[in-house]
């Protein structure tokens, strides 16, 4: 699918055209490829790694355009099991014009907030700025959903909590991977910006870019090794009340065995021969006693072994 958009009072305005300054190619299809490689020069590799999930963030230098492959947070439905995903986007810009191909229409989503929109240029920074605030945005959710589960953890310590630890720890392990590419491409823009002599406004925000990713790799990072303490304290928090559940268990077989022994050989004749002239009810309450005295001192025996 095709949105095409023109600038105009700052804004992103929609219209019906395939030569507007700004383009969105949402999942194309083989059609709306054959556009991009005839009209765009867009190669079949380019393309296919703009529409790559797993590729991995990096810019081109064009004699006439440069291609960026961008990764950004997917937008968290919630009923994921808790796993926040990356995806990638592919981004052609030439100072009259900007294309964007994605998987979906969400990348153009509430541009122009914070900024007039006037150039392509202004556009593909903007787009770039919403990213990583997006990815800020992950973080906090990424936190308040961690400090809930351990509350959650701490009352039933399920295996369901623990397993959804795991997914936002392996979330965060790509959030990482994402946002550090991501700045390696923003500092190359860095460096092409100031080599084509652009305008100290879009240098200014290109640094203010390079500042706010790296402020978001650093949180990224920090809630990712928080996380793996956490999962660790959890998961020996787990092995210990599993361990004192054992101990507890095995207490009360070895004080039973003894029982289980006396009370079997009391069920036999033996018994009945032993105690013949005694009254069975002298005799069995006797035994019954002898068996409790057994009992506590087993119980204490294993106590002071325990200490």
């Amino acid at each position: 699918m095709i949105k095409s958009y023109q600038l105009s009072h700052g804004t992103l305005h929609a219209v019906e055209r395939l030569d507007a300054e700004v383009m969105l190619f949402s999942n194309p299809d083989t059609a709306e490829r054959d556009l991009l490689h005839s009209q765009f020069k867009l190669d079949d590799h380019a393309l296919a790694s703009a529409l790559d999930p797993d590729e991995v963030s990096r810019i081109e230098f064009h004699p006439d355009n440069l291609f960026l492959i961008w990764k950004r947070p997917d937008n968290y439905s919630g009923a994921d099991n808790l796993a926040f995903q990356v995806s990638s986007c592919g981004l052609l810009f030439c100072p009259g014009r900007l294309l964007v191909i994605t998987t979906d229409d969400a990348p153009l989503g509430g541009l122009g907030k914070r900024q007039p929109l006037n150039t392509p240029l202004d556009v593909l920074l903007e787009l770039l700025f919403n990213n990583i605030h997006h990815y800020l945005g992950h973080l906090k959710v990424i936190k308040m959903v961690a400090r809930e589960l351990q509350q959650k953890f701490n009352a039933s310590m399920q295996n369901q909590h623990l397993i959804q630890m795991f997914n936002l720890s392996e979330s965060l392990i790509y959030y990482i991977n994402a946002i550090h590419s991501n700045g390696a491409v923003l500092t190359r823009l860095r460096n092409h910006a100031e080599k084509e002599h652009f305008g100290a406004h879009a240098i200014g925000l290109i640094d203010d870019l390079i500042i706010e990713n790296n402020q978001c790799y650093k949180q990224a990072e920090i809630y990712s090794t928080v996380f793996s303490g956490l999962i660790d304290a959890r998961g020996n928090l787990m092995n210990n009340s599993m361990n004192n559940l054992l101990r507890k268990l095995t207490l009360i077989n070895v004080v039973f065995l003894p029982l289980n022994l006396i009370a079997s050989i009391g069920g036999m004749s033996e018994f009945s021969m032993m105690t013949a002239g005694t009254p069975w009810w002298v005799s069995h309450p006797l035994f019954l006693l002898a068996m409790m005295f057994g009992a506590g001192g087993m119980l204490l025996w294993l106590k002071r072994l325990a200490k």
